[in-house]
């Protein structure tokens, strides 16, 4: 089966079994390798990545539902020397120790900025009509992603100086 996909705006086939996931196709055909493979059942949001601007877990989607969507993985927000203003807050607040989980969570942590800006209220948010950035929103929408090495003081700390990065 043949897939078209826009990834980080390149337009990209992939030739694929009908049941291959969407996280297989990115990371062994097209050879993305940054968005990984952790539980590959949804519960640890390692595989993050963002389609049509939602994010999603790429293990629980399959390839085929995404024709003609575009795709952003880690890959496509920044590179060596150029990283995104979330990338480099999570270097300058040491939000990846060990690194496993860290592109899921500036994935999902890059879609939360863009539901924040869109001003989608949480399960969180005390004032439905102006949310942000605050700890407990924060931590409620990160919650699908985990981080073994219990860097969450860390990650929390680089999101709250990327989301000023990303609005300034």
């Amino acid at each position: 089966m043949q897939t078209t996909l826009t990834v980080n705006g390149h337009t990209r086939s992939v030739d694929h079994d009908p049941r291959t996931t969407l996280l297989d196709a990115l990371r062994d055909s097209l050879r993305l390798t940054g968005t990984k493979k952790g539980c590959d059942h949804g519960q640890c949001g390692a595989c993050t990545v963002l389609v049509n601007g939602r994010r999603i877990n790429a293990c629980l989607t399959l390839a085929a539902m995404h024709d003609g969507d575009e795709i952003t993985t880690i890959e496509g927000l920044g590179e060596p020397g150029a990283l995104s203003p979330l990338q480099q807050a999570f270097v300058s607040c040491d939000g990846y120790q060990c690194g496993f989980c860290t592109s899921g969570q500036i994935m999902s942590a890059t879609g939360m900025l863009e539901e924040l800006a869109r001003g989608d209220p949480s399960h969180a948010s005390p004032d439905l009509a102006q949310v942000s950035a605050d700890d407990a929103e924060i931590a409620e929408r990160m919650s699908g992603n985990l981080c073994r090495c219990a860097a969450y003081p860390f990650i929390r700390e680089a999101i709250s100086l990327g989301a000023k990065g990303e609005r300034s």
